[in-house]
């Protein structure tokens, strides 16, 4: 496996994923709302305990992607503010369509520059998902989230992921996560051909990665 990234939902529990293993963290708050952007201080005290880079959400808030003109801006001073400790940022935003809002998304990223951006699931909202990767592309992040636009999980979207994987090419890097797990992580791999993997390598109910968990998936040297 090249890469496994834990989506974290406190600093305690980027610092129980980082022991365990993991090779990056996605730093959010709000696990009830799929992730929103997390205080400085979070980021401080996670930069503080662990070596791994810390990729950062930036969210304004739960609920769709299509963002206000005030809400877009909360996200870049967002970005300004926690640029300075942050090792990349995780982010992505919508039109009225549904498809990938290529200038706002791209103000972004050079907002963010010269940290690495990831387009997050979002992404699974669009409905076409091969133009959605150009588009992702056109705005200059590194790599993109993904289930295939399946709701159920990445087992779903496993058609659309190789897809994705086999267009996007050196492009861009294609994330697949939403349920991926130790007990199906070879067989995702081997379906899509991907080897960078996103997990919160939570149980069910759990509000923490489960250490273990983690563990079994970096064994598995996809």
């Amino acid at each position: 496996m090249s890469l496994l990234e834990v989506c974290c939902f406190s600093p305690e529990s980027a610092i129980i994923a980082s022991e365990a293993g993991a090779d990056r963290i996605e730093l959010c708050d709000s696990q009830h709302a799929g992730g929103t952007t997390p205080a400085a201080e979070w980021l401080a005290r996670v930069k503080s305990k662990v070596t791994i880079p810390v990729f950062v959400m930036i969210r304004p808030r739960g609920g769709h992607f299509n963002f206000s003109d005030a809400e877009f801006q909360r996200m870049k001073a967002d970005i300004d503010e926690l640029k300075p400790a942050a090792d990349g940022f995780v982010f992505g935003i919508l039109d009225d369509k549904r498809e990938i809002d290529v200038g706002r998304t791209a103000q972004l990223v050079r907002r963010a520059a010269p940290l690495p951006c990831t387009f997050h699931k979002a992404f699974d909202e669009t409905p076409d998902p091969l133009q959605a990767l150009e588009d992702v592309i056109a705005t200059g992040c590194h790599s993109l989230l993904s289930s295939g636009g399946a709701s159920a999980g990445v087992g779903e979207g496993l058609t659309v992921l190789r897809a994705m994987v086999q267009r996007a090419q050196e492009r861009i890097m294609v994330m697949p996560g939403g349920g991926v797990r130790s007990s199906n992580l070879a067989r995702v791999q081997a379906a899509t051909g991907a080897f960078h993997f996103h997990s919160s390598a939570m149980h069910k109910d759990s509000s923490s990665p489960d250490a273990e968990e983690i563990r079994l998936m970096k064994q598995m040297n996809v």
